[in-house]
């Protein structure tokens, strides 16, 4: 039987219904009698919270707590909340680079003890891939597991709650059983060292039209050392006037980092295609090519948790580290 750990740490999965709606229970069972039958099973719980409450304090002592459990089992799930699953996910991937067994989170939409959760099921899938031996940060969720940094959260109450957005399934449940797609999971030489230093000063801006230029000045003054901008389309941001660009540069010349996107969520940005775009480039931000917005946030969170060189950060975003960006 293989031996896998479950870390609880609260979530819709294990929530009850009390006085201000639904709240994680530290009581409730998540673990089906089946599962037990056919896995090795140690339950550790670690946090007891909904997931808009998980920051990357509590980032962090999930990684702690899987990188410390890593020789003593053959695959480690992680149950949470979906709202910053996706977040924790990404964020996973980059503090346990080259983790040698597969970790993998699931949670539900409904909890556990409701007659038609969907909780058992991903908890089902989780467990087999655990077991599979693959090694990385997955996503299990609706008989579908996506790599861990390209897991986006598009559904608020659907089952199927999250998209692999840019990058193949690794796996899926069929009458075959779990079908796993080997192709989809990328490689890491490395030995696995925890790296679980971050940056809290990282801010995300989504652009509107007309938005102010002296946002930029608010977060300098701040003293943010990293901003991700969703910009539009393959990546333009006004300079008409209101120059949106000048204030890159200004951003820059301060040792800001600065991480430009596409505020739509499939396909890649390119910002050599419009005279916008390439004014961008010219200030020294970095295009974030066709991560997600979770991925981007949290490796920046990462990088700068590793440098203060804006130059070490963006040799760090010029490459793939575990699937994030297509290479």
């Amino acid at each position: 039987m293989k031996r896998i750990l479950l870390l609880t740490t609260g979530g819709t999965i294990a929530s009850r219904l009390k006085g201000e709606g639904l709240e994680p229970d530290p009581d409730l069972s998540l673990i089906p009698e089946a599962l037990r039958e056919l896995y090795d099973v140690t339950v550790k719980s670690i946090l007891n919270l909904d997931s808009s409450n998980i920051q990357p304090e509590e980032w962090q002592l999930v990684a702690r707590s899987v990188y410390e459990a890593r020789e003593s089992f053959d695959g480690i799930v992680i149950s949470h909340g979906t709202d910053t699953m996706a977040y924790t996910s990404s964020i996973l991937t980059f503090m346990l680079l080259g983790i040698k067994i597969p970790v993998v989170l699931t949670g539900a939409q409904l909890p556990i003890d409701h007659p038609l959760t969907d909780g058992i099921d991903n908890l089902r899938t989780a467990f087999c891939m655990a077991a599979s031996g693959r090694a990385g940060v997955f996503l299990a969720f609706d008989r579908k597991v996506i790599l861990g940094c390209r897991a986006v959260k598009t559904h608020t109450t659907d089952f199927s709650a999250f998209d692999s957005v840019n990058h193949p399934l690794v796996a899926r449940v069929s009458g075959r059983g779990l079908e796993i797609d080997d192709s989809a999971i990328p490689t890491y030489d490395g030995q696995c060292i925890l790296r679980d230093e971050l940056s809290k000063r990282v801010f995300l801006l989504k652009l509107t039209p007309g938005l102010d230029p002296e946002i930029f000045d608010m977060l300098i003054e701040l003293d943010y050392r990293g901003l991700v901008i969703e910009a539009f389309g393959a990546g333009g941001l006004h300079f008409i006037r209101r120059n949106l660009v000048e204030k890159l540069e200004k951003a820059r010349k301060a040792g800001v980092s600065v991480v430009v996107n596409s505020q739509c969520l499939y396909e890649r940005s390119d910002f050599s295609l419009y005279q916008t775009g390439q004014r961008v480039l010219k200030t020294g931000a970095i295009e974030s090519r066709d991560m997600t917005t979770e991925a981007a946030v949290t490796k920046l969170m990462w990088a700068l948790g590793r440098t203060d060189d804006p130059e070490k950060v963006r040799e760090l975003f010029s490459k793939s580290l575990f699937g994030e960006i297509s290479e």
